[in-house]
């Protein structure tokens, strides 16, 4: 696995709900209730499990979720933490 260049996470942030922090691409839901919240941060630790993939998961307020995607053993984003993402986005 590689990193992806600068321009290339540029380019696949265009357009979404992700955005770039340092090494790691990050996105914040919010939900109607707690229930909501923690029934998607299952779904998304499901997706994680199966991909092997697994994103950093914060569960904060009574509502709000936070994902950080890196690939941590490449030190940054790769087409991994993309694949992710796409599937993490079809829950939401």
């Amino acid at each position: 696995m590689t990193l992806l260049s600068d321009s290339e996470i540029e380019q696949r942030l265009a357009g979404s709900a992700w955005q770039r922090e340092g090494a790691t691409i990050v996105r914040n839901w919010r939900f109607p209730n707690f229930l909501d919240a923690v029934a998607f941060v299952n779904a998304v630790a499901d997706v994680a499990e199966a991909a092997n993939h697994h994103p950093d998961i914060f569960l904060h307020g009574w509502n709000q979720v936070r994902l950080t995607l890196s690939t941590h053993s490449e030190g940054g984003v790769t087409e991994s933490d993309f694949a992710a993402a796409e599937q993490i986005d079809r829950l939401s």
